[in-house]
């Protein structure tokens, strides 16, 4: 059996921030013969055994298993401990039967009347112990829901709003039949490059639900419109009889409000509980000795000059700048001074505020001091020798500077936090490195904090970095409950690791010049019989469907879990809608709505034709996250697997009459196992004691808050050969034909010595570089004239094979005896 090899060569992560992987492919390969840029410079791991092919697995039964869900009906939510196996090979099993044809599904499922082409490939059976190659070609894309092409057309983009099912069952029965979660996965403030904003004294609403105006609404007439939420008649206001972009008056259904689902209203006052506050951004420091010696504060007061330009705002945007060690430094830039002025607060148990007026000031004018106080920052502090951190404090200070405006705190820690308000003590332990207590917050104060900040429109922003154990499962909550972000570099240095160096630095350019919303709510609504019952997210719920967002950022996104209340049998489309009212960085109050529509099915083929196996994981993951902290670690691993067996059994009972044996899901489903168990070995869930309390807490606030593209690539990255591409299936833009090659399956056995291979894990890129290698290849790549001449400063060991999730771990199955557990599960 083939054993987990060492690297043939030298693999590097390119840790750098970019936006997605078909840009960079496509830059990759533009460049490719000729040399990349230096900033795409691929770092690389040396190897010298070569990579055994992998055989045929035995028939002995696998080894013991630790931890496995016992009882696979037991939670419809349930997961399990990994195995210690070889890696995955599939060969199709002498017992297994032949598949069932397509007329033979449709009658068990109840009929395919009328399901498009895509839907029929979408239900293909695909028995998991035979099919060797899972994956498509290219990465999946969202399935497209069975409607008219005028409804397709108008329709919500994928990567703003996209549901776990693209059919909705039209009962809770069914849904409860197809074994599969119901939920959204929501990115309302990501960057667009074209966004209809709409001026209008009239923004047309329903009367009953209040509901914005969007496609899927019925014009009766040209007087008259039905909701598409609650179905209540609406007039149509005079106002809206006009049309501004065609300039004709009797078309209200032409109006763009009705021709796009994703639109942005400037909101009139009545949106308004006070005056739009302008931009206010507040940086809180962390001076002590191990902040100096991390040696970060250089490079953020570089950063910030550099684009303190580019900070989103006007005339109006305000700036401060709060140090700390053990006491707590204010600084007055108020213009017509000469120089900044420190002014030092050393009673941390009975925190005031030494200025009210000069502490937080116009950055247009004083720019001059801010960028004295930036430059002179690093110097003042480098003999520092002060090692005690009074976090609780500063923060306490911030959120009574913040309290007039609101605003965005950015913190900046190097340490767990020892003086005054909010102390913490060490709690890591490497053997209670998954325990339900260890990964909840060990005091409510940051908690408090974080609720008082956002009910006075104040987000945090936390940035740790922190070669230590500084309990972010503590300190995570100021950002949790105040819709702020988490920043985690768990072994930053600025000089013995420049990895980590140039990923704060890339994150901190683009924290400071990414747009912003402050003061913001938002609401999702749903066609009447659905209901909302579960967020996920950084926010504090104000009521049922109603989120506080102090602070809303273009990188964060949302989940919510669903259920159907009533029967849908009536209708034939479900809607839901996101409205996300926000002030600007530039003072305008702006509503920006999305708008999504699906069919109701009634029929369970149809449910799984219309799964979507990645947003489906996503949710999970989501729902995995919360156990973990309610009840145990354990638990929510075996409510992953026991996902899967549910989703298998279910799908087996509804061809029981066929007869077929193996593990067998329909194709649009046939990633979800892999999925599932690629999941699993995340530093958010795997167990083990090798993961670091505080990676795994950060882990877990990622799948809480990244959009649903980002999480797919981390939890099961895209891997591709680079060295054998072929111009079919290429791109032709603009006269210049640009490769596309094909996803290959994460596991060692499809390396080979001869090739090189890129891996897209989100945020972080790997090229693997077999030792036999084209010469020309790495020459024209990595710029160095063989593989032996590849400097040792491009070598980084051991996270590449990480990442292939199909293969064995020293704590963890490979897919193939994965499969198998679950297959034993089911016997039960």
């Amino acid at each position: 059996m083939l054993t987990h090899p060492k690297p043939l060569v030298c693999v590097k992560h390119v840790t750098l921030m970019l936006a997605c992987l078909p840009q960079i492919l496509h830059h990759l390969l533009m460049t490719w013969p000729t040399r990349l840029s230096p900033t795409l410079a691929m770092v690389i791991p040396a190897c010298s055994q070569p990579i055994d092919r992998a055989r045929p697995p035995t028939q002995s039964p696998p080894p013991p298993v630790t931890s496995m869900a016992s009882q696979a009906t037991s939670t419809n939510f349930s997961v399990s401990s990994y195995l210690r196996i070889e890696t995955s090979c599939f060969l199709a099993h002498p017992s297994l039967q032949p598949f069932p044809n397509l007329s033979q599904l449709s009658a068990a499922l109840g009929g395919l009347s009328g399901v498009p082409e895509l839907e029929v490939e979408a239900l293909r059976p695909v028995n998991l112990l035979q099919e060797r190659n899972l994956l498509p070609p290219r990465p999946l894309e969202a399935p497209e829901p069975n409607l008219s092409p005028d409804l397709k057309k108008v329709n919500c983009s994928p990567q703003t709003f996209r549901c776990t099912l693209s059919s909705i069952p039209h009962t809770q029965a069914l849904l409860n039949k197809a074994r599969l979660p119901l939920g959204l996965l929501l990115h309302p403030f990501r960057d667009l490059q074209q966004l209809p904003v709409i001026t209008s004294n009239t923004i047309v609403r329903c009367r009953s639900c209040r509901t914005y105006i969007n496609p899927f609404v019925t014009f009766l007439d040209q007087r008259r419109w039905k909701c598409n939420l609650c179905y209540r008649v609406n007039d149509v206001p005079d106002e809206f009889m006009y049309n501004p972009v065609t300039r004709s008056y009797g078309e209200p259904h032409k109006r763009p409000e009705v021709q796009n689902a994703t639109v942005e209203f400037i909101a009139s006052s009545d949106y308004m509980l006070r005056p739009p506050q302008p931009a206010v951004y507040l940086f809180v420091l962390d001076v002590s000795h191990n902040a100096v010696e991390a040696g970060y504060l250089k490079y953020f007061c570089e950063s910030l000059l550099e684009n303190l330009d580019k900070l989103p705002g006007d005339t109006r945007t305000r700036v401060g700048f709060l140090t700390f060690d053990s006491t707590i430094h204010f600084y007055n830039l108020q213009e017509g001074l000469s120089q900044p002025q420190m002014l030092v607060v050393s009673d941390i148990d009975d925190i005031f505020i030494p200025s009210h007026d000069s502490l937080m000031v116009n950055l247009k004018e004083s720019k001059e001091l801010v960028k004295d106080l930036l430059t002179s920052l690093p110097r003042m502090f480098s003999q520092s020798r002060e090692t005690h951190s009074a976090l609780g404090p500063a923060l306490q200070a911030a959120f009574k500077l913040m309290v007039p405006t609101g605003g965005r705190v950015s913190v900046f820690q190097t340490q767990l936090p020892t003086r005054g308000a909010g102390t913490l003590q060490s709690r890591e332990d490497p053997n209670q490195r998954s325990s339900k207590k260890h990964l909840g917050p060990a005091t409510d104060f940051y908690k408090k904090l974080a609720l008082d900040c956002s009910g006075q429109q104040i987000g945090v922003d936390l940035f740790l970095l922190s070669s230590q154990y500084a309990d972010l499962a503590s300190l995570a909550c100021m950002s949790k409950y105040s819709a702020g972000s988490i920043f985690y570099y768990p072994s930053f240095h600025c000089i013995h690791n420049p990895a980590e160096l140039e990923k704060f630095q890339k994150d901190l350019e683009r924290y400071l010049t990414r747009k912003i919303g402050f003061e913001a709510v938002m609401r999702i609504r749903c066609t009447k019989g659905l209901s909302i019952h579960t967020f996920h997210g950084n926010f504090f719920v104000r009521s049922t469907d109603l989120l506080s967002l102090a602070n809303v950022n273009p990188d964060s996104a949302f989940a919510v879990q669903m259920s159907i209340d009533d029967s849908l049998a009536d209708s034939s489309l479900a809607c839901f809608q996101a409205a996300l009212l926000y002030t600007s960085s530039k003072g305008k109050r702006r509503i920006r709505v999305h708008t999504l529509c699906l069919p109701v099915v009634n029929q369970l083929s149809e449910v799984y034709a219309g799964a979507d196996v990645q947003a489906i994981t996503c949710l999970l993951a989501n729902m995995a996250i919360d156990r973990s902290i309610s009840s145990s670690l354990l638990d929510a691993r075996d409510a992953l697997v026991n996902a899967v067996v549910d989703l298998v059994s279910a799908y087996k009972s509804n061809v029981s009459n066929l007869q077929q044996s193996g593990l067998v899901l329909p194709a649009a489903m046939r990633l979800f196992p892999l999925y599932i168990l690629a999941l699993l070995k995340q530093k958010a869930l795997r167990t083990g004691t090798s993961t670091r309390l505080d990676e795994r807490v950060f882990a877990m606030c990622e799948f809480k808050t990244q959009p649903l593209q980002q999480l797919t690539r981390m939890v099961h990255p895209d891997l591709y050969r680079l060295d054998n591409m072929s111009d079919q299936g290429a791109l032709h833009l603009n006269d210049t034909v640009v490769p596309q090659p094909h996803l290959v399956h994460l596991s060692a056995e499809r390396l080979s010595r001869d090739g090189a291979f890129l891996m897209d894990c989100g945020n972080v890129f790997y090229l693997w570089i077999g030792k036999c290698c084209n010469e020309m290849f790495i020459r024209d790549v990595l710029g160095c004239p063989n593989y032996a001449s590849v400097p040792p400063n491009m070598v980084t060991k051991a996270t590449f094979f990480q990442n292939l999730v199909e293969d064995r771990s020293d704590s963890a199955s490979s897919y193939y005896e994965f499969l198998q557990h679950i297959q034993l599960q089911m016997a039960k």
